[in-house]
Protein backbone atom coordinates (compact mmCIF):
# COMPACT_ATOMS: atom_id res chain seq x y z
CA UNK A 1 0.00 0.00 0.00
CA UNK A 2 1.34 3.46 -0.73
CA UNK A 3 1.31 5.44 2.51
CA UNK A 4 -0.39 8.74 2.35
CA UNK A 5 1.50 12.05 4.06
CA UNK A 6 0.62 12.71 7.61
CA UNK A 7 -0.97 16.40 6.25
CA UNK A 8 -3.71 14.09 4.17
CA UNK A 9 -4.59 11.32 6.53
CA UNK A 10 -7.31 13.34 8.79
CA UNK A 11 -9.09 13.76 5.52
CA UNK A 12 -9.58 10.22 4.54
CA UNK A 13 -9.86 8.85 7.89
CA UNK A 14 -12.55 11.10 9.10
CA UNK A 15 -15.19 10.45 5.42
CA UNK A 16 -16.69 7.74 7.70
CA UNK A 17 -17.79 10.53 10.46
CA UNK A 18 -18.67 12.55 7.41
CA UNK A 19 -20.85 10.04 5.74
CA UNK A 20 -22.59 9.53 9.01
CA UNK A 21 -23.04 13.02 10.49
CA UNK A 22 -23.57 14.93 7.88
CA UNK A 23 -24.53 12.59 4.92
CA UNK A 24 -27.25 10.53 6.82
CA UNK A 25 -25.45 7.66 5.50
CA UNK A 26 -24.69 4.54 7.71
CA UNK A 27 -22.12 2.69 6.37
CA UNK A 28 -22.45 -1.12 6.90
CA UNK A 29 -18.75 -2.59 8.49
CA UNK A 30 -16.70 -2.83 4.38
CA UNK A 31 -17.86 0.36 3.35
CA UNK A 32 -16.90 2.06 6.68
CA UNK A 33 -13.70 0.21 6.31
CA UNK A 34 -13.00 1.83 2.35
CA UNK A 35 -13.89 5.37 4.10
CA UNK A 36 -11.20 5.39 6.74
CA UNK A 37 -8.56 3.90 4.17
CA UNK A 38 -5.37 5.56 4.12
CA UNK A 39 -4.89 3.76 0.53
CA UNK A 40 -4.42 5.53 -2.62
CA UNK A 41 -4.85 2.73 -4.95
CA UNK A 42 -8.19 0.79 -4.17
CA UNK A 43 -9.89 -1.86 -5.68
CA UNK A 44 -13.63 -3.23 -5.11
CA UNK A 45 -14.83 -6.34 -6.13
CA UNK A 46 -18.43 -6.36 -5.24
CA UNK A 47 -21.54 -7.94 -5.86
CA UNK A 48 -24.50 -5.82 -7.58
CA UNK A 49 -26.91 -3.87 -5.13
CA UNK A 50 -24.03 -4.22 -2.69
CA UNK A 51 -23.67 0.22 -2.34
CA UNK A 52 -20.61 0.79 -4.08
CA UNK A 53 -21.71 3.89 -5.66
CA UNK A 54 -23.13 5.10 -2.93
CA UNK A 55 -20.07 4.31 -0.63
CA UNK A 56 -17.93 6.08 -4.00
CA UNK A 57 -20.25 8.98 -3.95
CA UNK A 58 -19.88 9.85 -0.16
CA UNK A 59 -16.49 9.37 -0.75
CA UNK A 60 -15.97 12.30 -3.65
CA UNK A 61 -18.39 14.15 -1.75
CA UNK A 62 -16.22 14.23 1.04
CA UNK A 63 -12.92 14.74 -0.88
CA UNK A 64 -14.79 17.90 -2.17
CA UNK A 65 -16.21 19.58 0.81
CA UNK A 66 -12.92 18.86 2.58
CA UNK A 67 -9.69 18.68 0.27
CA UNK A 68 -8.02 21.37 -1.49
CA UNK A 69 -9.57 23.98 -3.22
CA UNK A 70 -7.98 22.67 -6.44
CA UNK A 71 -9.43 19.19 -6.03
CA UNK A 72 -10.71 17.91 -9.14
CA UNK A 73 -12.28 14.24 -9.47
CA UNK A 74 -12.52 12.74 -12.40
CA UNK A 75 -14.89 9.57 -12.45
CA UNK A 76 -14.95 7.22 -15.68
CA UNK A 77 -17.35 4.70 -16.57
CA UNK A 78 -18.20 2.53 -19.86
CA UNK A 79 -20.76 4.66 -20.80
CA UNK A 80 -21.45 8.28 -19.93
CA UNK A 81 -24.56 7.56 -18.21
CA UNK A 82 -23.00 5.43 -15.27
CA UNK A 83 -20.15 7.92 -14.54
CA UNK A 84 -23.31 10.87 -14.64
CA UNK A 85 -24.99 8.78 -12.27
CA UNK A 86 -22.04 9.00 -9.75
CA UNK A 87 -22.00 12.31 -9.88
CA UNK A 88 -25.58 13.25 -9.89
CA UNK A 89 -25.58 10.79 -6.45
CA UNK A 90 -22.30 12.94 -4.85
CA UNK A 91 -24.39 16.24 -5.93
CA UNK A 92 -27.26 14.77 -3.47
CA UNK A 93 -25.06 14.26 -1.05
CA UNK A 94 -23.56 18.00 -1.53
CA UNK A 95 -27.30 19.30 -1.08
CA UNK A 96 -27.27 17.75 2.39
CA UNK A 97 -24.37 20.17 3.17
CA UNK A 98 -25.79 22.54 1.88
CA UNK A 99 -23.90 23.41 -0.98
CA UNK A 100 -25.45 23.84 -4.58
CA UNK A 101 -23.02 23.12 -7.49
CA UNK A 102 -23.29 24.00 -10.52
CA UNK A 103 -21.91 23.01 -13.29
CA UNK A 104 -17.97 24.20 -14.16
CA UNK A 105 -18.80 25.48 -18.02
CA UNK A 106 -16.37 23.57 -19.65
CA UNK A 107 -17.75 19.84 -19.30
CA UNK A 108 -21.38 18.62 -19.96
CA UNK A 109 -21.52 16.93 -16.99
CA UNK A 110 -19.78 18.37 -14.03
CA UNK A 111 -19.89 19.65 -10.56
CA UNK A 112 -18.26 23.28 -9.60
CA UNK A 113 -18.08 23.84 -5.29
CA UNK A 114 -18.12 27.21 -4.25
CA UNK A 115 -14.41 26.28 -2.62
CA UNK A 116 -13.23 25.49 -6.15
CA UNK A 117 -13.18 21.80 -6.46
CA UNK A 118 -14.74 20.07 -9.47
CA UNK A 119 -16.38 16.73 -10.85
CA UNK A 120 -16.09 15.51 -13.89
CA UNK A 121 -17.88 12.34 -15.39
CA UNK A 122 -16.48 10.76 -18.49
CA UNK A 123 -17.66 8.19 -21.05
CA UNK A 124 -15.70 5.25 -21.16
CA UNK A 125 -14.05 6.42 -24.62
CA UNK A 126 -10.37 7.37 -25.16
CA UNK A 127 -10.72 9.67 -28.26
CA UNK A 128 -13.08 12.08 -25.42
CA UNK A 129 -11.26 12.02 -22.13
CA UNK A 130 -8.01 13.26 -22.77
CA UNK A 131 -7.21 16.92 -21.26
CA UNK A 132 -7.28 16.85 -17.72
CA UNK A 133 -4.29 17.14 -15.55
CA UNK A 134 -3.60 17.33 -12.01
CA UNK A 135 -6.60 14.89 -10.87
CA UNK A 136 -6.92 14.45 -7.43
CA UNK A 137 -8.93 11.29 -7.45
CA UNK A 138 -9.66 9.02 -10.22
CA UNK A 139 -12.47 6.88 -10.05
CA UNK A 140 -13.71 3.99 -12.46
CA UNK A 141 -16.97 2.83 -11.77
CA UNK A 142 -17.76 -0.63 -13.38
CA UNK A 143 -14.27 -0.82 -14.02
CA UNK A 144 -14.44 -4.52 -15.42
CA UNK A 145 -16.02 -3.08 -18.51
CA UNK A 146 -13.85 -0.09 -18.95
CA UNK A 147 -11.73 -0.46 -22.00
CA UNK A 148 -8.05 -0.85 -21.54
CA UNK A 149 -7.38 2.02 -23.68
CA UNK A 150 -9.49 4.59 -21.09
CA UNK A 151 -7.55 3.54 -18.45
CA UNK A 152 -4.01 3.37 -20.15
CA UNK A 153 -5.45 6.83 -21.19
CA UNK A 154 -6.67 8.20 -17.77
CA UNK A 155 -3.89 7.35 -15.63
CA UNK A 156 -1.13 9.68 -17.18
CA UNK A 157 -3.65 12.37 -15.35
CA UNK A 158 -2.62 11.72 -11.78
CA UNK A 159 1.24 12.57 -12.18
CA UNK A 160 1.85 16.00 -11.54
CA UNK A 161 -0.14 15.12 -8.11
CA UNK A 162 1.72 12.90 -5.86
CA UNK A 163 -0.88 12.70 -3.09
CA UNK A 164 -3.50 11.30 -5.98
CA UNK A 165 -5.80 8.38 -5.73
CA UNK A 166 -7.26 6.10 -7.95
CA UNK A 167 -10.51 3.56 -7.14
CA UNK A 168 -11.52 0.90 -9.30
CA UNK A 169 -14.64 -0.36 -8.69
CA UNK A 170 -16.73 -3.14 -10.23
CA UNK A 171 -18.48 -6.64 -10.64
CA UNK A 172 -16.11 -8.86 -12.50
CA UNK A 173 -16.76 -9.67 -15.75
CA UNK A 174 -14.62 -12.34 -17.57
CA UNK A 175 -10.77 -12.93 -17.02
CA UNK A 176 -9.73 -9.94 -19.50
CA UNK A 177 -9.38 -6.03 -18.95
CA UNK A 178 -7.21 -3.86 -16.38
CA UNK A 179 -9.59 -4.82 -13.63
CA UNK A 180 -9.15 -8.34 -13.70
CA UNK A 181 -5.38 -8.13 -14.25
CA UNK A 182 -4.82 -5.75 -11.48
CA UNK A 183 -6.95 -7.85 -8.89
CA UNK A 184 -5.22 -10.84 -10.07
CA UNK A 185 -1.73 -10.24 -10.80
CA UNK A 186 -1.21 -6.26 -9.54
CA UNK A 187 1.41 -5.51 -7.13
CA UNK A 188 1.20 -4.69 -3.52
CA UNK A 189 -0.08 -0.74 -4.43
CA UNK A 190 -3.41 -1.94 -4.46
CA UNK A 191 -5.81 -2.80 -1.48
CA UNK A 192 -8.13 -5.06 -2.12
CA UNK A 193 -11.95 -5.79 -0.61
CA UNK A 194 -14.06 -8.28 -2.08
CA UNK A 195 -17.52 -8.73 -0.72
CA UNK A 196 -20.08 -11.57 -2.25
CA UNK A 197 -23.75 -11.10 -1.47
CA UNK A 198 -24.18 -13.61 1.11
CA UNK A 199 -21.84 -10.86 2.91
CA UNK A 200 -24.17 -7.69 1.47
CA UNK A 201 -26.55 -7.66 4.69
CA UNK A 202 -29.15 -6.02 2.39
CA UNK A 203 -29.80 -9.39 0.03
CA UNK A 204 -31.60 -12.05 1.74
CA UNK A 205 -31.35 -15.63 1.24
CA UNK A 206 -34.66 -16.21 0.27
CA UNK A 207 -33.64 -13.79 -2.63
CA UNK A 208 -30.19 -15.40 -3.63
CA UNK A 209 -32.20 -18.11 -3.94
CA UNK A 210 -34.47 -17.41 -6.74
CA UNK A 211 -31.54 -16.13 -8.63
CA UNK A 212 -29.60 -19.07 -8.77
CA UNK A 213 -32.45 -20.96 -9.60
CA UNK A 214 -33.19 -18.22 -12.57
CA UNK A 215 -29.55 -17.39 -13.63
CA UNK A 216 -26.95 -19.33 -14.97
CA UNK A 217 -24.49 -20.68 -13.21
CA UNK A 218 -21.59 -18.71 -14.62
CA UNK A 219 -23.69 -15.23 -14.19
CA UNK A 220 -24.89 -16.23 -11.05
CA UNK A 221 -21.26 -16.63 -10.03
CA UNK A 222 -20.09 -13.53 -11.51
CA UNK A 223 -23.05 -11.18 -10.28
CA UNK A 224 -23.17 -12.38 -7.23
CA UNK A 225 -20.15 -14.32 -6.26
CA UNK A 226 -17.66 -11.95 -7.72
CA UNK A 227 -15.83 -14.81 -9.66
CA UNK A 228 -13.81 -14.00 -12.62
CA UNK A 229 -14.83 -16.26 -15.16
CA UNK A 230 -14.75 -16.95 -18.86
CA UNK A 231 -17.00 -15.39 -20.71
CA UNK A 232 -20.05 -17.97 -22.13
CA UNK A 233 -18.95 -17.91 -25.57
CA UNK A 234 -15.46 -18.60 -24.77
CA UNK A 235 -14.18 -21.90 -27.68
CA UNK A 236 -11.43 -22.83 -25.59
CA UNK A 237 -10.66 -22.95 -22.19
CA UNK A 238 -7.21 -20.69 -20.95
CA UNK A 239 -6.41 -23.84 -19.19
CA UNK A 240 -6.70 -26.11 -22.66
CA UNK A 241 -5.01 -22.91 -24.58
CA UNK A 242 -1.98 -22.66 -21.53
CA UNK A 243 -1.63 -26.54 -22.21
CA UNK A 244 -1.43 -26.33 -25.59
CA UNK A 245 1.05 -23.74 -25.55
CA UNK A 246 3.66 -24.25 -22.81
CA UNK A 247 2.86 -28.25 -22.53
CA UNK A 248 1.13 -29.63 -19.24
CA UNK A 249 1.99 -32.64 -17.16
CA UNK A 250 -1.93 -33.85 -17.85
CA UNK A 251 -2.22 -34.02 -21.11
CA UNK A 252 -0.93 -37.46 -22.99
Amino acid sequence: MIAMPSSLLKLWVDADEFARHTLNFTPDPVQAEILRSTSRRILLNCCRQWGKSTVTAALIAHRLVHGDPDTLVVAAAPALRQSAELLHKTAAFLRLCDIRPRGDGRSQTSLLLPNGARMVALPGRDATIRGFSAVSLLVFDEAARVPDETYFALRPMIAANSNAAIFAISTPHGQTGFFYDAWINGCSTWTRWQVTAPECPRIGPEFLEEERHNLTDIWFRQEYMCEFLQSQDCVFPADLVDAALFGSEDMP
